[in-house]
């Protein structure tokens, strides 16, 4: 049994996560917490995710939330993200982090605590989107360089960071298996007269209405065909599953900054 605690528990995606986790056969709730003026704290955690009493109470910080827990669910902002994995660290704890909009220096910071603790990163938890790196990879690969790519993402309105990790990480996939540098090869938005596609080109394109929660398309179009790679997701339901099957793999494992790739045994 995996004891989690998570971050901000009282958000969209936090109680998602409580949600999953108290029906869990192999995870337990040991706490939850978010800023300390939040207006919700003392309320329980299962009465917030809309479930039965958990007798854990929405805790100010992570100190005092995670005294019973051995994993900290991180799906909050940069800022506070960097802080929660830094106390995390000094309490002993692993993580789970899917974060996204994170820079090059939060990124060498969070790769700087993994050398203390286990650390799984992904830009998307999705069992389904990471099975999905991994076949573009194959894709990219075995179609050859005459083969135009170009990744499309839609979300919800509200959503801050564009393109979406998950896009920017798809790409990223399809560059390597290429051999080539994204930040070169990448093409992030067309406008006016541009000329013709430059051969070689990775496209990633941005869309944003509503309340979609997730959807990824990678176009891969050849003389005279074209294949198309889906991902849709329903609910946050399926990012809550993925993060608890890394906070599982998670025990006992040494430190490192692993993937979901690595939890999912496809590397």
């Amino acid at each position: 049994m995996v004891k989690v605690v998570v971050a901000g528990a009282a958000g969209r995606m936090g109680r998602e996560i409580l949600r999953a986790a108290a029906e869990h056969p192999e995870v337990e709730v040991g706490g939850g917490f978010e800023r300390p003026d939040h207006p919700q704290l003392g309320t329980d955690l299962g009465s917030l995710a809309g479930g039965p009493e958990l007798g854990r109470a929405l805790a100010g910080s992570l100190a005092e939330a995670g005294s019973k827990a051995q994993v900290l669910i991180e799906f909050t902002y940069p800022e506070p993200t960097l802080a929660h994995l830094k106390e995390a660290a000094g309490l002993g704890l692993a993580a789970v982090v899917g974060t996204t909009g994170l820079g090059p220096e939060a990124l060498e910071e969070v790769a700087d605590l993994a050398g203390r603790m286990a650390v799984v990163m992904a830009p998307n938890m999705s069992v389904g989107v990471n099975v999905l790196y991994k076949l573009a990879s194959l894709a990219a690969a075995a179609l050859g360089q005459d083969w135009d790519l170009e990744v499309v993402e839609t979300h919800h309105r509200l959503k801050k960071d564009a393109p979406s990790g998950t896009a920017i990480k798809l790409a990223e996939a399809l560059a390597r298996a290429r051999g080539v540098d994204l930040d070169k090869a990448g093409v992030f938005s067309r406008h006016g007269f541009i000329g013709e596609r430059g051969r070689g080109e990775i496209g990633l394109q941005a869309l944003r209405g509503g309340d979609i929660v997730g959807e990824h398309t990678i176009l891969m179009a050849g003389p005279g065909e074209r294949l198309e790679l889906i991902h849709r997701a329903h609910s946050r339901a399926n990012f809550a599953q993925g993060a608890l099957r890394a906070a599982g793999w998670l025990v006992g494992r040494g430190p490192g900054l692993y993937d979901m790739q690595d939890v999912l045994g496809l590397k």
